[in-house]
């Protein structure tokens, strides 16, 4: 039975949210301030986080980043104020989601379930035999992303992604030259049919400061407008680029 930790100053939500998530299967453990939090996923990890941004005696971005310094914990960050600046700091810190108050408990637990099944599916990766390098490696231009090792470097230097941002490059060098909705994004790497598709547009910005020269006029990840994002194969003549 997998163990979510539930970290919010407020008893109400921390009450429905554990509510859900028990009748769910998980076994739920409860913190109510940013020092118990961190003291209670170090005494014993568990294998998720739900974290509320703004929180009493430590804030949920310092919590995040300190407990993420023992090993990759999944982390879905919870902030009330819905400001993309929050969300940016959030994924910076190594949150793997994050959900806008007010939300939906019921959805809150399918993102928990695929954030846990994504993290497993990296466990299983990371513990397989692993094909010969040259076979797995996905490579364009200056990148290269190899799956197995989770490992993606830019001109040879390791690229420091997020498991969505690692994600998010994989799918598009697997996909290369085709216009991609964000719908269809969010369902084939978030394994989500619904949510907020903004979730979509900042892990793109984010992906975008990490492997374009400049981010402000991306030639890797172009937008389509009315459509989505395209990834253009380095010396192909692409469509029009835009931010």
């Amino acid at each position: 039975m997998k163990r979510v930790l539930v970290v919010d100053d407020d008893p109400t939500v921390s009450e429905v949210v554990a509510g859900y998530l028990t009748r769910a299967g998980f076994t739920v453990d409860v913190a109510a301030d940013g020092p118990s939090a961190v003291a209670g996923a170090t005494a014993q990890p568990p294998d998720l986080v739900v974290l509320d941004l703004m929180l009493p005696g430590m804030d949920g971005l310092e919590v995040c980043r300190r407990i993420r310094q023992a090993g990759p914990l999944p982390v879905i960050m919870l902030t009330a104020r819905g400001d993309e600046e929050d969300r940016i700091l959030g994924l910076e810190v190594g949150a793997d989601d994050y959900v806008t108050k007010p939300f939906s408990p019921r959805e809150l637990v399918l993102r928990v379930e695929s954030v846990l099944r994504r993290a497993g599916a990296l466990m299983a990766a990371q513990g397989a035999s692993s094909a010969p390098a040259a076979a797995r490696e996905l490579r364009s231009g200056p990148l290269a992303l190899d799956p197995t090792a989770r490992r993606a470097t830019r001109e040879g230097k390791e690229l420091a992604l997020t498991l969505r941002e690692f994600d998010l490059l994989e799918f598009f060098l697997r996909n290369p030259g085709r216009a991609i909705s964000r719908e269809e994004l969010m369902r084939r790497v978030w394994g989500w049919d619904f949510g907020d598709l903004s979730t979509v547009t900042v892990h793109v910005r984010r992906l975008r400061e990490k492997i374009e020269d400049d981010p402000a006029g991306p030639r890797l990840i172009s937008t389509v407008w009315g459509v989505g994002y395209r990834f253009d194969v380095p010396g192909t003549n692409g469509a029009d680029h835009a931010a």
